[in-house]
């Protein structure tokens, strides 16, 4: 009795099932039927701390990351949301965290060094900036942070050096802005002047006249003292015959 059931069941469910026959045996198109609405996918704890960071919701964002599975990607972005607190301490526990769930995380070991670099121990942020690139060794961001690291430390040449190397990996990494992710770029340096300098140097060098001169412009603008180096100095050459490069040099530097 039970299989005859189980067999009606079954071919009861694909008579229902099947298609109308048309008059002529063929079944009709079903072309132009609605889509069956697909329920929308759950968000995630971490897209969902994704979301609030980028609205700059530091503290929602821990509580929501924190409600996500332990992993090194969410241990160092809760990292980040900690120094964009300026919670240093915390926020060098979670990286260190993320490093010890994986060992080989690039990312977090630059955000280690952003730490120290914050807390003015550049020797420490360049130890780990090493580390980072023996990982991934053409991260454009991790060696422009690098750079900014020597230059701290008043290493001005190999802090050239390493801010070409970044701009020839990635032409456009001085110009990010962005603060979240999984990666931090630092840009807070006190030489400003100077840093703008180098900057203008690096552009002049590719050929990227247009920033060239921005840069130029800001370094004076900021006190930048030695002026006759964009005027002797052969990075700049291609420059001299600029009508605009011609204005900055004539003008007086003017505050921001």
């Amino acid at each position: 009795m039970l299989s005859s059931l189980l067999l009606f069941v079954v071919t009861t469910t694909a008579f229902q099932l099947s298609p109308p026959q048309a008059a002529n045996g063929f079944h009709p198109s079903t072309a132009d039927s609605p889509p069956t609405p697909q329920p929308p996918k759950p968000v995630s704890n971490e897209l969902r701390g994704d979301i609030m960071m980028a609205k700059k919701m530091y503290r929602e964002a821990i509580d929501t990351y924190k409600q996500s599975p332990e992993t090194a990607v969410i241990a160092n972005k809760i990292g980040i949301a900690y120094h964009q607190l300026t919670e240093l301490d915390r926020a060098k526990k979670y990286y260190e965290r993320a490093i010890k769930l994986e060992r080989t995380y690039a990312e977090a070991i630059n955000n280690l060094g952003t730490v120290f670099y914050a807390q003015k121990s550049y020797r420490r942020a360049i130890g780990e900036y090493r580390k980072a690139l023996r990982v991934n060794p053409n991260a454009a961001s991790i060696l422009s942070n690098l750079g900014m690291a020597y230059f701290a430390r008043k290493n001005y040449d190999l802090a050239s050096a390493t801010f070409q190397k970044a701009f020839e990996l990635d032409p456009t990494v001085f110009e990010h802005r962005g603060t979240t992710g999984v990666l931090l770029e630092e840009r807070s340096v006190e030489e400003r002047a100077k840093f703008h300098y180098y900057l203008a140097k690096t552009y002049a060098k590719a050929g990227k006249n247009d920033l060239a001169l921005l840069y130029i412009r800001k370094a004076l603008e900021e006190g930048f003292k030695e002026r006759e180096k964009f005027l002797k100095e052969a990075e700049f050459e291609p420059l001299r015959d600029d009508d605009e490069f011609k204005k900055i040099m004539a003008q007086e530097p003017k505050p921001l």
